[in-house]
């Protein structure tokens, strides 16, 4: 079994939908190899597939590879990825099947406190992050490497609580088609609508805002 590092933490239709675009993206991920699956949700919303067959080894590396996996122990040095789940001004608290605190001083993205580092980088509640496990955690390398990214580019509205097909639909419905490059999946109901060169990002939140009851974040070059 492998425990993907995303969670499905809405609920009713909205998490029937949510699981039947996991269900498909497993499918393209492992559906050629020689493995049969079923795919559940835990008790704290992390979603298990459950994987048996010839190429079962080969099948939990790929879903582990694409989405990171939550596992039952860490080792210290060595990296994880959790989801944030709460920020204070001590840090951020990632869950990643237990509850990991990132010291403000561990972050490494920058001057300011841990709420206006989130708003920064559009870190949006559940958003997954990778961590470097140890007696005082810390963002990962790659992990600050991506997010200095994201400041370097035309600018994202990142949303929570939406699957990419849902944001996808909304951008078209507010009439933006023509303005984002794409939306990036980066977690099941966290997704980060890339902008286009010269489209203002808190303009297009405002404009997706109130087709979405989602939080939304701007990264802003």
């Amino acid at each position: 079994m492998v425990v993907l590092a995303t969670k499905c933490y809405v609920s009713g239709d909205a998490r029937e939908r949510a699981l039947d675009g996991l269900r498909s993206l497993v499918d393209n991920a492992i559906g050629d190899l020689d493995v049969e699956y079923d795919v559940g949700v835990r008790h704290d919303d992390f979603p298990s597939v459950t994987i048996e067959g010839e190429d079962g080894v080969a099948a939990r590396n790929v879903l582990r590879e694409e989405w990171g996996a939550i596992t039952p122990d860490f080792e210290r040095g060595e990296t994880y990825t959790g989801t944030l789940e709460s920020w204070d001004e001590s840090g951020f608290v990632l869950d990643a099947g237990e509850e990991i605190r990132i010291p403000s001083d561990e972050i490494g993205l920058g001057q300011g406190s841990p709420e206006q580092i989130r708003t920064r980088y559009g870190l949006v509640q559940h958003m997954t992050l990778e961590f470097v496990y140890g007696e005082s955690s810390r963002l990962a390398d790659d992990e600050r490497d991506r997010l200095y990214d994201w400041t370097r580019g035309a600018g994202r509205v990142n949303v929570n609580s939406a699957t990419r097909g849902e944001v996808r639909a909304t951008v078209n419905r507010a009439g933006h088609a023509n303005d984002i490059v794409t939306v990036e999946r980066v977690g099941l109901l966290e997704q980060s609508v890339i902008c286009r060169e010269n489209t203002d990002p808190p303009g297009l939140l405002a404009s997706i805002g109130g087709y979405l009851p989602a939080e939304l974040l701007c990264v802003v070059p």
